[in-house]
């Protein structure tokens, strides 16, 4: 299993600095403005038994932005999984709050679990409350780090949650 996690990480290294050689008036011609989130870290890292290593990614559409009186909202997807075979694709809502180069980013975001060989969540349909924190590093990229806790709120017999640390690239294509 971390070979496949080095593999997928080397993968999202070569795709996101192949794709900056183009120049940005390019990049605006041919795709509409997308986020991406490559993140890697440590899934219930507060569980000794059940803690195990995370990669995913999340897409944002910057087309989707909505100014509110609660900030810069939009949507977000993403899929992570774990060294364990856990999985969670999960689909939601984020705000976003520029203070200077950093950039803190709240997300809630409910999606379905797959235990795999990892921890029993209780529950297939768990919601992801999540706090980023991100340093804008050139014109289309930051670097951040976010914590999470994953939890199904007691719709199964038991809730034993998980709380996750994530070191984040995020690129704009």
């Amino acid at each position: 299993m971390k070979n496949i996690f080095q593999f997928l990480f080397y993968i999202v290294l070569v795709i996101s600095f192949n794709v900056t050689s183009l120049k940005s008036d390019e990049v605006k011609d041919l795709i509409d403005p997308h986020e991406y989130n490559f993140y890697t870290g440590m899934f219930d890292f507060s569980d000794e038994g059940k803690k195990s290593t995370l990669v995913g990614i999340q897409h944002q559409n910057e087309d989707l932005y909505k100014d509110t009186f609660l900030g810069t909202i939009s949507p977000v997807t993403g899929f992570l999984v774990t060294g364990d075979t856990a999985t969670y694709l999960y689909t939601g809502v984020q705000a976003e709050y520029n203070l200077g180069k950093i950039n803190l980013t709240p997300s809630f975001t409910p999606g379905l679990y797959g235990q795999g060989d990892g921890k029993d969540l209780g529950h297939i349909v768990e919601f992801k409350s999540e706090l980023q924190f991100s340093l804008d590093l050139f014109k289309n990229s930051e670097l951040g780090f976010s914590y999470n806790h994953i939890s199904n709120a007691s719709l199964g017999e038991k809730n034993p949650g998980a709380n996750s640390y994530m070191f984040n690239f995020m690129k704009k294509f």
